[in-house]
């Protein structure tokens, strides 16, 4: 069975163009035999933006209606603070357990990893191995306590094992951190869906925040809850359905073996790399050791997702619902990045574009790099025509048996996706010398990009719907525990002891709503990292260490007391501030078990250097 590189003709493409805003969006179609491929031509022809089908709107629309109106409907009988702020604690084990994932799983998840796939393979997978022995561990050691002091946030506990001042700068902490990964969690979908649609970005972010902020202020943690149950399933059907779509726009001939042969040829089907290297962000030992001390500070800290399985209706629900997340999330992680390499098997055989940020390509126009960058679009097409010749040989290697043909044909290969991606490396540059105030990065444009140029219409209505609900889930949660963490740890303890519950349930609410606002305006001046799932994890490695460090301390070092820790988790916070922003960010995960490390060990030197002073 041999490898070809056409589309059926009975299948045709259909693609509506619009103008929006600036620009239109053409693709060529172009014929042999009676056969095609679809070809993305140059800039003029590319444009910049895509405007989508009625139908496509009236799905997208519908969805996102069907969730707000699900959200205040389970929450309609919230009446007091401590049910807008730790729900009604009367959640199953299945609810937990979507609530949790759907937490964690941002827009970013299915914008950015599929990206992650596509340039990368799947070693990013290893990054949530250490999420089934953190779950265990929570289960065992810590969800026992906050189930027995029934806390209403995770840093309740901490005033009753230390202080106040404990709580405070733990609350703090948390606040930083989250507020800045919440303004990602806008920021990462609203950047890319304004730069494809021509959207200001304002107001795209406005967009993100506005629904959430609606159902959330109006139900509280309940409505978190139950919005992020119906936003899962639909995250869910939607990744399978990605998948499923993508493996359909392969050619005749082309299946799920086969795709993943070519994948492997490749160099992208790796998923365990056992060497170690202290800058390697994705292995094995960092996946195992660095990663699970992210996840005891992020699933056994963060109010966030504490909130989640807080609102269970008893222990074992919480358990379940835990264990539930670190059962499956690795199997989901792994579906997302094989759609990003399914869809880079798709663009073996269709041309794809050489930048995937179109808003970037068009902004090459007109400048002294335009005729540099078409050189480059050029090189990339005769690289197309290439590796064409090498798939043939590459079936017919497979086909036959014969193993030197097929270990030529991948040598070939790798040699020239290194020279894509050289020429990818080099369109970047131009892009960044042409408009300055641009990010170069265009990894989080891929998946995307294959959704509005490659998906049937109504399917790309369904598919974006699925990205605003992870964004919407994740928003959510952080907006409630932000919220939550204010009223409860802060304002509660600190300014406003002593009022009356419907006191405090206003105040639940317009917290709800500042921090909305807060972390909209923030986003609008957030830049770009590398990638967008690695800015979340970095931004998270910067105190998460501390974090759980202070809770371990609090859990396991019965005989270290309140101002020892303090001063050790201040400590521990500027040499972590240093050691990343002064000295390396490549190995941020690292930053989670050292932090936690030095929290304990200074906490322990200080307690005894206090006692004996």
């Amino acid at each position: 069975m041999g490898l070809v590189y056409f589309h059926r003709a009975d299948r045709p493409y259909y693609l509506f163009v619009f103008q929006v805003i600036v620009s239109n969006v053409f693709i060529k179609r172009h014929s042999f035999a009676g056969k095609y491929f679809i070809k993305n031509t140059g800039p003029g022809e590319r444009g910049d933006h895509i405007l989508m089908q009625t139908l496509d709107w009236i799905v997208l629309v519908g969805t996102l209606g069907l969730i707000v109106i699900y959200g205040l409907w389970k929450s309609r009988n919230i009446d007091s603070s401590e049910n807008f702020l730790a729900g009604k604690r009367d959640l199953p084990w299945w609810t937990i357990g979507l609530s949790i994932m759907a937490t964690q799983a941002s827009a970013i998840t299915f914008l950015s990893t599929p990206g992650q796939g596509y340039s990368d393979g799947m070693q990013f997978v290893q990054y949530y191995f250490g999420m089934p022995i953190a779950m265990i561990f929570l289960c065992v050691f810590v969800l026992p306590v906050y189930y027995r002091l029934r806390v209403t946030t995770a840093y309740e506990y901490l005033e009753q094992r230390f202080d106040l001042r404990m709580r405070t700068l733990t609350a703090v902490l948390f606040l930083i951190q989250r507020g800045m990964a919440a303004a990602i969690s806008i920021y990462a979908p609203s950047i890319i869906l304004s730069a494809v649609f021509g959207w200001n970005l304002a107001f795209t972010n406005f967009l993100m925040a506005v629904f959430v902020v609606i159902y959330t202020t109006t139900g509280g943690s309940a409505a978190v809850s139950r919005t992020q149950e119906l936003q899962m399933t639909i995250m869910l059907g939607g990744l399978v359905l990605a998948f499923i779509l993508v493996l359909q726009k392969l050619p005749p001939g082309i299946g799920l073996p086969e795709a993943w042969q070519i994948a492997d040829a490749s160099g992208k089907t790796q998923i365990l790399d056992w060497s170690f290297d202290w800058n390697d962000r994705y292995n094995v030992w960092s996946g195992v050791l660095g990663a699970t001390f992210l996840f005891l500070s992020y699933f056994g800290t963060d109010q966030s997702q504490v909130g989640r399985y807080l609102s269970g209706k008893s222990l074992n629900e919480s358990r379940f619902g835990l264990l539930f997340n670190g059962f499956v999330k690795i199997p989901m992680q792994f579906l997302v990045l094989s759609v990003g390499v399914m869809v880079f098997v798709f663009y073996q055989f269709n041309q794809s574009p050489l930048h995937f940020n179109q808003a970037n390509r068009a902004k090459v126009e007109g400048t002294g790099q335009e005729a540099a960058f078409r050189q480059l679009e050029g090189r990339a097409d005769e690289l197309f025509v290439q590796k064409k010749a090498v798939l043939d040989d590459l079936a017919t290697g497979l086909k036959t048996g014969d193993t030197a043909l097929s270990d030529k044909a991948r040598g070939d290969l790798q040699n020239l996706e290194k020279q894509r991606n050289d020429l990818r490396q080099q369109a970047s540059g131009l892009v960044k010398v042409a408009a300055p105030a641009a990010d170069p990065n265009d990894k989080d444009y891929i998946f995307i990009n294959f959704i509005l140029n490659h998906i049937p219409t109504g399917l790309i209505g369904l598919m974006l719907a699925m990205i605003f609900c992870a964004s919407w889930s994740t928003t959510a949660s952080e907006i409630s525990a932000l919220a939550a963490t204010s009223v409860s740890d802060v304002y509660r303890r600190s300014f406003m002891p002593g009022r009356d519950d419907n006191h405090y349930f206003r105040v639940s609410k317009l917290a709800t709503v500042i921090w909305g606002g807060i972390i909209t305006v923030f986003a609008i001046y957030f830049d770009l990292f590398d990638n967008l799932i690695q800015a979340v994890n970095m931004i998270g490695s910067i105190f998460y260490g501390t974090i759980l460090g202070i809770f371990f301390t609090a859990f396991f070092l019965k005989q270290v007391g309140g101002k020892a820790v303090f001063w050790a988790a201040v400590s521990t916070q500027a040499i972590i501030l240093w050691l990343f922003f002064g000295v390396s960010k490549d190995p941020f995960l690292w930053y989670n078990p050292l932090g936690c490390g030095l929290v304990m060990g200074l906490g322990w030197i200080f307690e005894k250097l206090l006692k004996r002073s």
